[in-house]
Formats: structure tokens, sequence, C-alpha cells
């Protein structure tokens, strides 16, 4: 057999696959250890020998719930902590914000056309490192932090309410926005949630809020509120609870000048400031709104904390979220009736994402019945953590731009819906030839993962280990026939590994 035939066995066993599971290979094998390792997948960036090792020895219980209860803070391995150090920017945004401001007015006036073309090199060059690094160190959290399912949730949370770093100058508040607004609350209610991403001034740039007074109505965040964050499209909201949102949220903004603003006297006490973010009740509608049969009181803030508390509670939130829960981590559509038992547990708890989430992975269905293929973040963390487990990358650059490659570059979704849950967007035949050239990328050598961030320092040596002991003890009867003959015809440790992670089993 040629060294191209086991590709063109593994490329035509992924197209076949693509609606679904083929059918599993006989074979000596601890059907328990592979029934864990598929739960420690389904929860996880991926499974790795050391995590399997982990939920062997706590057991899936406890396990469980120290995922679902971690600490307030991050927990990282040191050398992945000095690398997110070495990637953070001192100061608070307000006054990384300011300085950028500064930075983009320094060079507006300037009349020699060389010296302001330079300057605003200078100041895209600024936007584009803060982005660059905010998704590095998104990188490293993914890859090693213990909270495996607080860093899935960071990225499902974060892509429902998506921001695009390319509007305006994003690029310099997503970092923040993650690590503000999403990441503390993705285990927490949904309210909170919600109402974080609503104070942050990454949405309400991305969405046009900073820009909605009274007199001057912008609807854009109101709609995409309901629509996309919330109760979802053919909820029974109209458009003229849309419009009530849109004069509740009036007044919500950003300010980046370092002293208030002048107030009327007759609603100066309404005023609310934290960094960035500005109630500025100048700009507010302080008339009376009805919003979802909810008569509320035109009163300035409390308003919008009475509208959150309505879209929050609202039963077509609670069943929206949970489908989506339910769709992200099955992979594939979940029936009705286990839509409505998460509902029932969302509502129950005032939306506790921590209890939705630990009854759905008691669900006897949970791990059992994966569906279709792993988006490519999964894919790729996947990919790496397990060819190098533990080990940390020196450079995330690498994966970024495989990312970016299979379409799902980190903080590039440029609409505000977010990537797309189903496994379906991702299956199609350009997608799974550009997945095994990453394979190969990965499978064949370091692929610059190990190159230190200064530029004199050489490369260091590693080299990807996808046959240890979890695949022997676990994954290897889990293997198609198709598959594993493929694997038997590989003819270096490159090629296996290659095979390996362009196999169907590795892709769900």
């Amino acid at each position: 057999m040629s060294r191209a035939a086991p590709r063109c066995l593994l490329i035509a066993a992924l197209l076949v696959s693509s609606t679904g599971p083929g059918p599993l290979a006989a074979g000596s094998f601890n059907p328990s250890a592979a029934a864990d390792v598929a739960f420690l997948d389904a929860l996880t960036w991926g499974a790795t020998p050391s995590a399997f090792a982990q939920l062997e020895a706590e057991g899936r219980a406890r396990w469980l719930h120290g995922q679902l209860h971690p600490p307030a803070g991050t927990r990282l391995p040191p050398d992945a902590q000095a690398a997110i150090d070495a990637l953070t920017p001192p100061g608070s945004l307000f006054e990384r914000a300011q300085a950028l401001d500064a930075q983009a007015k320094a060079f507006k006036d300037v009349q020699d056309p060389e010296a302001r073309k330079a300057g605003q090199h200078a100041f895209q060059t600024a936007l584009n490192t803060a982005a660059r690094n905010a998704a590095s160190a998104w990188v490293l959290r993914a890859l090693y932090s213990p909270d495996q399912l607080r860093e899935r949730l960071t990225w499902f949370w974060f892509n429902r309410f998506n921001v695009h770093q390319g509007k305006a100058t994003l690029r310099a508040a997503v970092g923040d926005y993650l690590d503000t607004a999403i990441r503390p609350h993705a285990l927490g209610r949904f309210r909170d949630l919600l109402m974080a991403s609503l104070r942050h001034p990454a949405m309400l740039r991305y969405l046009d809020n900073a820009d909605n007074a009274a007199g001057r109505i912008n609807e854009n965040y109101a709609r995409e509120i309901m629509e996309l964050h919330t109760m979802g499209v053919g909820s029974g909201y109209t458009q003229g609870d849309v419009e009530a949102l849109a004069r509740i949220l009036t007044g919500i903004g950003i300010d980046l000048k370092p002293e208030d603003p002048k107030l009327r006297p007759e609603h100066a006490a309404d005023f609310r400031r934290d960094g960035l973010f500005e109630f500025n009740p100048n700009r507010h509608d302080y008339s009376d709104k009805v919003f979802l049969s909810t008569a509320i009181q035109g009163r300035g803030w409390p308003e919008v904390e009475e509208a959150v508390d309505v879209i929050a509670h609202h039963p077509a939130t609670a069943t929206n979220i949970s489908r989506a829960l339910a769709t992200y981590f099955l992979g594939q559509a979940p029936d009705d009736a286990l839509v409505a038992r998460l509902a029932t547990i969302f509502t129950r708890t005032d939306g506790d994402i921590a209890a939705v989430m630990e009854a759905l992975a008691r669900e006897p269905s949970f791990a059992a019945e994966r569906g279709g293929f792993k988006d490519p973040v999964r894919y790729v963390f996947s990919a790496v953590r397990m060819a190098y487990d533990q080990r940390v990358i020196l450079n995330p650059g690498p994966v970024l731009g495989w990312l970016n490659r299979l379409g799902e570059g980190l903080f590039n979704r440029s609409t505000p819906d977010g990537y797309p849950l189903e496994s379906a967007a991702w299956s199609g035949p350009g997608q799974l030839a550009t997945r095994f050239e990453i394979a190969r990328q990965i499978g064949s050598g370091s692929a610059g993962l190990f190159k230190p961030p200064a530029p004199d320092q050489p490369e260091q040596p590693a080299f990807p280990v996808l046959a240890n002991g979890l695949y022997f003890a676990a994954l290897s009867g889990t293997l198609s026939a198709s598959t594993r003959a493929a694997l038997a015809q590989a003819v270096s440790p490159q090629d296996w590994n290659t095979l390996y992670l362009a196999s169907p089993e590795f892709m769900r």
C-alpha cells in the first residue's frame, strides 16, 4: 500500500462519518475507562492522561462537583501563569482606554503626512497587540486550567454574548470583557452574567448602546438581548417590546473623561459610573414603559434592573438557554423532553448555570450519544492537549492561526449571533481537508508551539505523544475497523499521529 493510501482511507472515512458515529470495533479494552474518557472529553477541552488520572482518582461525582464549583480565582500551572502574566497589560481598562485615546488624538492634527501615517500605524499596532495577547492568554487558560468546565463555558457564553474585535477600538477591550464579564459568571446565575455583559463597554460599543439616548433611540442592543442573548426568535416578544427595552436602556454608555458630566439637578442622584461604564441620567428616557406586559415606571437605573429581572426570569429564556447548553455539550440538537427538564431546573434555581449543567451531565445519555463533529476550537484545543498534556506551549500563535484557517478565530465572529453550535456547520469537505493538514502539523513535530517569544532564542525540542497510556487503556478499543486499518499502515510515529488526529473518532 502506498504512503498516501492511509490518508485517502481516513479522509474517506471522515466524509462517510460526518453525519454520525460509525460502528465501533470489538477489542480488548476497558469499557468503564472508555466511558469515563467520553465523560471527561464531553466536559473539558479534551481528555489527557493527567486529567483522566485525576478523574479516576476522584470518581465522577467528586470530580464533577469540583468542576461545577471551582475557586473564584483561576488556577494554572506556574509556567502557564507566567506566560499569561507577560501577556496581561498593566493598569485598568479605563486607564488603557484613556492612553489609547490620547495616542489617537496625538497624531490627528499632525500636518506632516509621513508622521501622521506613522502615528496611525503605531496606534493600530497597539490595538492589534492587545487583541493578540488577549487571544493568546485565552488559549493558555483553555489548554491548562484545571477548571476545564468553566473554560468550556467561558467560550460558550462569550460566543453567545459575542462581540467582534474589528469594530472601533474593541481590540483593546475584548480581553477584559472575557476576563471580567464572562469568566467570573460562567457557572453562576444567568441574570448576573446578563447584567455583567450589559455593563461592559465592549458590548455597549459593539451593539451601539453607547449611542442610545432619549430622542436618539438605537434599538440594536435591545433587539439582540431578546433575539440572541435570552428569549430567542419567535418566543413572543414584539417590536413594541424592542422599542420599550431600547428606551429603558437609554443613558447606558461609555465615558472616557476623568471628570463626571454636568447633570441636571432633578436626576443627578441617578448617575452611576464604574470605570468606562456610565449611566447618564441626562441621556435617559424617563417616561413610563410597558415591557413584556410589565408596567415599568420611569425612574432611571432601577428600570434597567427591573427589565433584566423580567427577561432573565421569562420562561422563554429558561427554554432557550437550556436548549443552547444541551446542543453545545451534546454536539447535536437535544430532544424537547430534555430541554424541558433543564428549563425546569433553570427556573427553580433562579438561573443557576451550575445546577443546569449538573443535571445535563447526569443525564443517562450524556457523553454516550455524541453527535457530529467537534467545532474547530474544540478540535484544535483537544489535539494540542492530547499531544502535550501538561507541557505548556511557549507560542500560542500557531493555535490562533489554525483557528482562523478553520473559520472559528477567537474574537473574529463579525455578526452578533456568534459561531454556530450545530456540528453540520463544521463538517464540510473543505473543513476536513484543512483539519487533516492541521493534524499533520500537530502530529509531525512541535509546529512552532515551543518557540520562545524572544526572537533570538531557538525553538525548544518537542514531540507529540499520542500513543500514550490513555490511548492504549481507554481509546484504542473504541476505534472503527477502518481507522485501525489506516493506523496499521502508518510508516512513522509522525504518520500515526497525523492519522489518529484526523480519525472520525477524534473528530467527535
